[in-house]
């Protein structure tokens, strides 16, 4: 077996990736939770949330630049702390938080599906999941054009709930026009900073990517404009065509939407929030093989996960590892909860590889993509910030 990857990934689809990691299943669901807090103003709390998010994902960019490995935080804290050992833990949290992530999406994506189709969960759960997992194995070419399909089935079902959305009569609450309550939109920017989780991923495919210096900067920031974009129309649809009381207290707010501007069925939308399950079940299992790679290249005791097979160049063992716990802990975990513990967890890695950067850019200035120190430490405190807010709810 081989340790080394290959590199097949351009600018395309590894924006697309960043893009159907950040929209992901939890679009679905979460712009009621947004809107009960920041009432019309939702899209201004996403749009404010982008906004916090961007410092980090500026650090992440740079980091990227200067350490194109596949582990990504890994390596990051390892070298800009000097702390390999916390490195390592590191990226065994996030290989766990995608996990952990993974599954519950996965479970999800399978409740979806099961409603549409009578088919028993726990069989769907293992099929849904063996077929990626499969598809993670084949290749990361194959594994990012199956996310990009998936991203676009996402954007167009997205498209159709703004259509429909701009389509319905103004809602009572729209025509009102309450003043902002900044306070509310304040804690709907902390809700809907969990919502741009997922531009980190994008590092980890340092060593499959064509030009990684070039590329993924570029990809991290044009997956980060793409989605805060896509979430501030979405936003605006929602609470235009919704009364915020009803979306608010809904599970399926899109679902509203659609039927406020267009009425009849929304068994699509379950169908399109299955693709989007299935694209976030994939992205996670990829980041985290690769993450677990990249971690095992700085320790003896993983270093049998720091392996890519010789055939379909992808870590084949990390691969079949995450998989598996994916599976199992979609069979056997509920998915309350799960996804703000992984979002705390990723906020705590935040404020760990901004410190980091900042370090490190004090030692060595010099960088083929360099920013200036305030970028990093914004995002320290922005991660600090929405850490304290998120613990204090």
């Amino acid at each position: 077996m081989a340790d080394a990857l290959k590199r097949r990934i351009g600018l395309g689809l590894l924006t697309a990736y960043g893009v159907g990691v950040m929209i992901g299943a939890g679009i679905y669901v979460l712009v009621g939770a947004v809107a009960a807090e920041a009432g019309i103003w939702a899209p201004l709390a996403f749009l404010g949330a982008g906004l916090v998010a961007a410092p980090t994902a500026l650090s992440y960019a740079e980091f990227s630049t200067r350490l194109p490995e596949a582990g990504g935080e890994a390596v990051y804290v390892a070298k800009g702390l000097g702390l390999n050992g916390l490195g390592v833990l590191v990226g065994l949290a996030i290989v766990c938080a995608g996990s952990v992530s993974a599954a519950a999406v996965l479970r999800g994506g399978a409740g979806y599906l099961t409603s549409v189709v009578p088919l028993p969960f726990e069989v769907t759960v293992v099929v849904m999941g063996g077929i990626l997992v499969a598809v993670a194995i084949l290749g990361v070419l194959e594994s990012l054009a199956l996310a990009a399909v998936f991203t676009v089935v996402e954007l167009i079902g997205l498209a159709l709930v703004v259509w429909a959305g701009f389509a319905a009569p103004p809602s009572l609450d729209m025509v009102a026009n309450a003043p902002p309550v900044w306070a509310g939109i304040g804690a709907g920017a902390v809700l809907a900073f969990f919502a741009f989780i997922g531009f980190e991923d994008i590092v980890n495919m340092a060593e499959e990517v064509k030009q990684p210096e070039r590329t993924l900067p570029r990809a991290i920031l044009m997956s980060l404009v793409v989605t805060s974009v896509i979430y501030g129309l979405v936003a605006y649809a929602a609470v235009r065509a919704v009364p915020l009381a009803q979306l608010g207290a809904s599970e399926q707010p899109l679902a509203l939407v659609w039927q406020a501007g267009m009425g009849g069925s929304v068994a699509f939308l379950s169908l399109i929030a299955v693709a989007a399950a299935l694209n976030g079940v994939l992205a996670q299992i990829v980041m985290a093989a690769r993450v677990l790679f990249g971690v095992g290249r700085r320790t003896a005791v993983l270093s049998l996960f720091h392996h890519a097979s010789p055939r379909f160049g992808t870590p084949l063992t990390a691969t079949l590892l995450i998989g598996a716990a994916v599976v199992l802990a979609a069979l056997a975990l509920p998915v309350s909860a799960l996804a703000e513990v992984t979002a705390t967890l990723l906020l705590c890695v935040f404020v760990t590889v901004n410190l980091s950067l900042i370090l490190m850019k004090s030692r060595s200035p010099e960088a083929p993509f360099r920013l200036p120190m305030a970028v990093p430490a914004l995002g320290l405190l922005a991660a600090l910030a929405a850490l304290a807010l998120s613990f204090g709810q």
